[in-house]
């Protein structure tokens, strides 16, 4: 009996034994950290996630400055990149209101303070908003440096485009200025897609223009103002003139010493008739500027004039005027939209 019991109790504690084992050994598998693939998960950088620049580099007509991404308190004061700003929905701080289109939303928009026009302006205005950025170009390009020392910690690029009397390449100028600020403008706020089709539908329409002209036909461009007509010089100004070097068209009158005038250059309206241009293309300076009731379109004025009458542009009905806030809108997209006007006014 002893040897039996004492049998049986060796016999109890081997197998007390071998579930302990068992049970330690279970144990230790599920509390196991499984230290390979957490443990690389936590430490591992994500490697997509790149953080976005807060500057950009931007190459203006002084050389190349920084300017923050997505600035706030904005200041424009170049007509080419109103329309732009405002596509983008872009906030201002202030903008010249009295040299801009009517319709723009930036002059109805009364948290938009007015600086006036370039003649008179107001630049206490700019350093009264506190602005990271001020947009300088064409009509206030001669105060860059007064608005560079007036706001020191903001950042002031110049856009302007140089179309004067002494370039050498207007036309080459007006492209690529108005590609290369498109560009600048998209990097600034974020809206680079946007920029680059911009810019993909410019070059359409240039090519489309430059494809519709025959080489052959005589072109005269006039600004209209005050009821009166006035010459549009070839090859420099505003609008018309860079065209020519642009499109290689023919000029119906050339003369010496033609500026870039506003109103156009003091030719007589009979010498542009006795030039009887295939094509006559109009700038309606008044349709953009004057709210008076009794300014004259000019249409009227151009169907209204004796000495043009018996021109080929008229008789023939080869007249084109530009888009009427092309005078206080010089943007891509005014271009844009003139250029195709061309390409399908010279196609038909």
């Amino acid at each position: 009996m002893r040897k039996s019991k004492f049998f049986n109790l060796i016999l109890l504690v081997a197998v007390f034994a071998l579930m302990l084992t068992a049970c330690t050994s279970q144990g230790n598998e599920t509390v196991q950290p499984d230290t390979d693939d957490k443990v690389n998960e936590s430490v591992q950088p994500d490697n997509d996630q790149v953080d976005e620049p807060t500057t950009v580099e931007i190459t203006d007509a002084h050389g190349t400055v920084t300017v923050p991404v997505n600035p706030k308190n904005v200041v424009a004061l170049d007509n080419r990149t109103f329309e732009t700003l405002s596509d983008w929905g872009i906030e201002l701080a202030a903008a010249p209101k009295a040299v801009m289109p009517a319709d723009s939303p930036y002059v109805a928009d009364e948290s938009v303070l007015d600086i006036g026009n370039h003649r008179e302006p107001n630049l206490e205005i700019i350093a009264a908003v506190d602005p990271e950025l001020v947009i300088v170009g064409q009509r206030f390009a001669s105060f860059y440096d007064d608005i560079k020392a007036l706001v020191p910690n903001a950042a002031v690029i110049d856009l302007n485009i140089d179309v004067s009397e002494t370039s050498a390449t207007p036309g080459e100028n007006l492209v690529n200025g108005l590609k290369d600020a498109t560009i600048s403008l998209g990097q600034i706020f974020d809206k680079n897609e946007e920029a680059e089709n911009l810019v993909a539908e410019f070059d359409q329409a240039i090519e489309s223009a430059k494809s519709a002209y025959n080489g052959n036909d005589t072109i005269m461009s006039v600004v209209v103002s005050g009821g009166n007509i006035g010459f549009s010089a070839p090859h420099t100004g505003r609008v018309w003139g860079p065209m020519y070097e642009i499109f290689g068209w023919v000029p119906a009158l050339e003369v010496g010493s033609t500026t870039s005038d506003h109103q156009g250059d003091d030719i007589s309206v009979e010498a542009i008739a006795q030039s009887n241009p295939d094509w006559i293309f109009v700038l309606d300076r008044d349709a953009a500027t004057s709210s008076a009731a009794d300014s004259v379109p000019a249409q009227d004025v151009i169907d209204n004039s004796p000495a043009l009458q018996n021109t080929k542009a008229v008789t023939e009905e080869k007249i084109l005027y530009a888009p009427n806030d092309t005078y206080t809108n010089e943007s891509i997209q005014t271009y844009l939209e003139l250029f195709e006007d061309i390409g399908k006014a010279l196609a038909e």
